[in-house]
């Protein structure tokens, strides 16, 4: 099979496109014939020895799949061959096929495609433990999305207006906050062109009560002393490659929380808990209240090219690569 390589650490153009072994599945473990491939911002941090968490080399990033299951491990239960999944792996996803846990594979719903199944998982499932478990969002309450045009971003335009918030998008451009509004966004700032923390007291001048911010960089501060008393601000990522220091005086004056958010961590050790929020958004999906917005599709030979987008900060929504077969 042919598979996208990370054989040293370095940028996108490094990887190289080979033939490897198909991957044989072990007990309790099922393999899955890859049709889709989300493209995420930390696939570009994986490649580059910067992640967390690294996979020993040689690898293929690749986190979120669909596909078809074309082999079962023993003692595996509930699948057969040719079961359309979905599935977060902890990587091997830029690949035709990818072995994984039985148990972290989920039936895709009638009527939804791979691309659109391969975006979905980690950008919702990422903005709904934000929102949901980590910040108790509720209705009638202000929502502010840092990077609100990213495929994170947008997943918690989408959820926030579902869960009934007033959302204010922040995004670098005016192309770039006209998709936010299409998917709900109530207001927008262009962090390009205004300031964050003027415009900021104009639409909200009690406060936001929640900022979602996967960004980190030089928005952090002023959003954080944007925050209501007793918001929370949500620490999801930092796209802009600086983890910011912020004055712990802010917290204090303002009665307010800054809440960690690693999904990651979260699924491994709440698996109960991630599933059944699995459900309710596969749930959601099926009927159309939600929907990843996919703005380019790219062939596996093209991963570098998808990596390369995202680091550019050219990506709205999702990319996916697609296999062929």
């Amino acid at each position: 099979m042919k598979a996208a390589l990370c054989r040293a650490y370095g940028p996108p153009d490094q990887l190289d496109i080979a033939e490897v072994a198909t991957p044989e599945p072990r007990a309790g473990e099922i393999v899955i014939g890859v049709k889709a491939c989300a493209v995420n911002f930390p696939d570009t941090l994986v490649i580059q020895g910067k992640y967390q968490f690294q996979p020993p080399l040689p690898f293929s990033p690749g986190t979120d799949v669909a596909g078809v299951v074309q082999a079962l491990g023993a003692g595996v239960e509930g699948w057969q061959v040719g079961d359309r999944v979905l599935a977060l792996v902890p990587h091997g996803g830029y690949a035709e096929a990818v072995a994984c846990d039985a148990r972290a594979a989920t039936p895709i719903p009638d009527g939804v495609d791979f691309v659109t199944a391969a975006a979905f998982q980690l950008t919702y499932g990422t903005s709904y433990h934000a929102l949901v478990d980590r910040a108790a969002l509720q209705a009638g309450e202000t929502l502010l999305v840092l990077g609100a045009s990213g495929g994170v971003g947008l997943a918690a335009v989408e959820l926030g207006k579902l869960l009934g918030a007033r959302v204010i998008a922040a995004a670098s451009s005016a192309e770039k906050l006209a998709v936010c509004r299409e998917r709900g966004a109530d207001e927008g700032i262009d962090y390009s062109a205004e300031d964050l923390r003027e415009r900021l007291k104009a639409l909200a001048p009690q406060g936001v009560d929640v900022v979602y911010d996967p960004i980190g960089g030089a928005l952090a501060e002023p959003a954080l002393r944007s925050v209501a008393w007793r918001g929370r601000y949500l620490v999801v990522g930092f796209a802009a490659g600086d983890i910011p220091r912020i004055p712990l005086n802010l917290p204090l004056l303002k009665g307010c929380a800054v809440v960690g958010v690693f999904f990651g961590g979260f699924i491994a050790r709440e698996v109960a808990h991630s599933q059944a929020n699995q459900r309710q958004l596969l749930a959601w999906l099926a009927e159309g209240k939600i929907t990843p917005l996919v703005s380019q599709t790219y062939p596996l030979a093209r991963a570098a090219d998808a990596l390369n987008a995202i680091l550019a900060r050219q990506a709205t929504g999702k990319l996916v690569l697609t296999m062929q077969g």
